[in-house]
């Protein structure tokens, strides 16, 4: 059996949350609902008059995709190499998913997705090069 490798396995679980926190925020333009409205309603203009919530969560949920699929800007730099960075950026993207209703379901996926990432971070694991763009070792041939 292989390895567990943490970090990839954290990856894939980010980018289903970024990508279902776009399709909230824009889920969030149509109908504007702060989840936390039960409670009080000091956060309901954060939503509805201008969305400022949903253009957070639109540009949060495109910068996670970005980061980690990676876009050609991020790849092999040494922030995309970063646990630390991960682990201070995805907590932002969570709170702000949290808060619109629409978005309940990526912040859940984020917190799945930093504890994994904190794990692996904890065994000691490096994120490397993606296996796409690590060179491949030239054949020799057998005499």
């Amino acid at each position: 059996m292989g390895k567990l490798i943490k970090n990839h396995w954290a990856r894939l679980i980010i980018m289903t949350a970024a990508a279902y926190q776009i399709g909230a925020s824009i889920e969030g333009f149509i109908w504007p609902k702060i989840f936390w409205d039960f409670l009080t309603k000091n956060l309901d203009g954060a939503a509805k008059p201008v969305p400022i919530l949903q253009i957070l969560n639109l540009l949060l949920g495109i910068s996670g995709l970005a980061f980690e699929y990676p876009l050609w800007i991020f790849k092999n730099t040494a922030i995309h190499r970063s646990f630390e960075f991960r682990l201070l950026f995805f907590p932002l993207s969570t709170l702000c998913a949290a808060l619109l209703y629409q978005g309940t379901n990526p912040a859940i996926y984020y917190l799945i997705g930093i504890g994994i990432y904190f794990w692996a971070y904890t065994e000691g694991e490096i994120i490397c090069h993606e296996p796409w763009s690590l060179p491949r070792r030239p054949r020799t041939a057998k005499v």
